[in-house]
């Protein structure tokens, strides 16, 4: 393997480990959307609610955020190779003991493994080809954050394959397996890291970008950590739950994993061209586009529930909500330390997926409670406005004149 030093950022081998690492997520974050799909199956096999059935989604995102703080900081001590290889033998033994599960609380339980697992598949590979990436960085990060989607558009449409023909359990075993034999090579091939030269000016166009922007490291922290969680909150509702949506309304299961599979098949559309934007107008604007556009989206839900209008409405939802999640970590690494890109860009993704984690079962919750999806869609859409607030609010309020001497 060629020494990094010999590298150059948006170099050709830049591009190539950009490959790597889309394959890489494409078969790693699996572990986001397996419970989607097995949801209404598993739910019926252990008889129970809604909300009891959706607490597995709940623990795959925990285990998801906690895999991403603890590997994003390994991955700036270490490289991304070694977190890529822990979250191989995660997913093999996550999906194995839940193929293996005797109720539905092991069910649950076992999904922090899976979460744990595909966490090497989003954050630290952004962070990673973040620091590979200058000119197109934002592109880079688009195309890093597209492996999920991706995974989103592919898993689903497999897994519910493979239940209706060999049943869930051995479909979970068989995903693990794959997960370990795919990942543990790809890990292998990325144990390059970029050179001290390149991090040192990293630093100094980071340094100079923060002075511009007026706010401590901190308060631009909390900020992102804030609005990502507001953001997920909402977007969790049609990812998570559409498939039961679709289900309670008679179209059947296969219908709302195509759905499913078409939102994150034009959300890979969505996050490529966040990130050919990013690069012209910056992170911050065009998260606040792509949060806008994502309201109108979530709005339109509480109008159209029938078969057609579900289909025209995932696909609105998936071109408009794609490019989200990427701009937090283009925020960071324009005006953050590059050497802290591991754990501070896993914080702030970690607020997006306890986001995920807490709008899915609550709005399984709000289902039990209310009998209608249609509290929860109210519900995300008011946590996406507060999500407007906030980048509203880093983009456009006073800031202090600098005085010249």
């Amino acid at each position: 393997m060629p020494q990094a030093t010999q590298h150059a950022p948006d170099s050709p081998y830049a591009w190539l480990r950009l490959a790597i690492s889309l394959a890489l997520g494409l078969v790693a974050c699996v572990g986001n959307w397996s419970v989607v799909v097995a949801l209404p199956t598993v739910q019926q096999e252990f008889g129970a609610l809604r909300g009891g059935a959706s607490l597995a989604y709940t623990f795959a995102m925990i285990g998801f955020a906690g895999g991403t703080m603890v590997m994003g900081r390994v991955a700036d001590r270490h490289g991304i190779a070694v977190p890529a290889a822990i979250g191989a033998v995660s997913l093999a033994l996550g999906y194995g003991l839940a193929g293996l599960s005797q109720d539905l609380w092991q069910f649950t339980l076992v999904h922090l493994l899976v979460g744990f697992g595909s966490a090497a598949g989003f954050a630290p590979l952004i962070a990673d080809l973040s620091l590979w990436f200058v000119k197109s960085r934002g592109i880079a990060v688009a195309f890093a954050a597209t492996g999920n989607y991706m995974a989103g558009a592919v898993w689903p449409l497999i897994i519910q394959s493979g239940i209706a023909a060999h049943g869930w359990r051995t479909t979970h075993i068989a995903m693990g397996l794959a997960c370990a034999a795919i990942i543990l090579p790809l890990a292998w091939l990325l144990r390059a890291r970029p050179s001290a030269a390149a991090m040192e000016r990293a630093e100094a166009a980071t340094q100079a970008a923060r002075a511009g922007l007026g706010i401590s490291p901190r308060t631009l922290q909390i900020v992102l950590f804030v609005a990502g969680f507001a953001c997920c909150m909402a977007m969790a509702m049609p990812q998570v739950h559409i498939v039961a949506y679709c289900s309670d309304l008679g179209y059947g299961v296969a219908r709302g994993a195509q759905m499913l599979s078409l939102m994150l098949a034009l959300g890979i559309v969505s996050r490529l061209a966040s990130g050919v934007v990013a690069d012209r107008i910056g992170g911050a604007m065009t998260l606040f586009a792509g949060s806008l556009m994502q309201a109108v989206a979530l709005f339109l839900y509480l109008w159209f529930d029938g078969l057609v209008g579900l289909y025209v409405v995932s696909a609105i939802f998936g071109l408009f909500q794609g490019g989200i999640v990427p701009m937090y970590a283009v925020i960071v690494r324009e005006y953050l330390p590059p050497r802290e890109a591991g754990r501070r860009i896993a914080s702030v993704l970690f607020a997006t997926m306890i986001g995920m984690a807490a709008g899915g079962w609550i709005s399984g919750v709000i289902f039990d409670m209310f009998g209608s999806y249609r509290v929860a869609f109210l519900h995300g859409f008011a946590w996406n406005l507060l999500n407007l607030a906030l980048i509203g609010w880093l983009i456009w309020r006073p800031r202090p004149e600098l005085r010249t001497a």
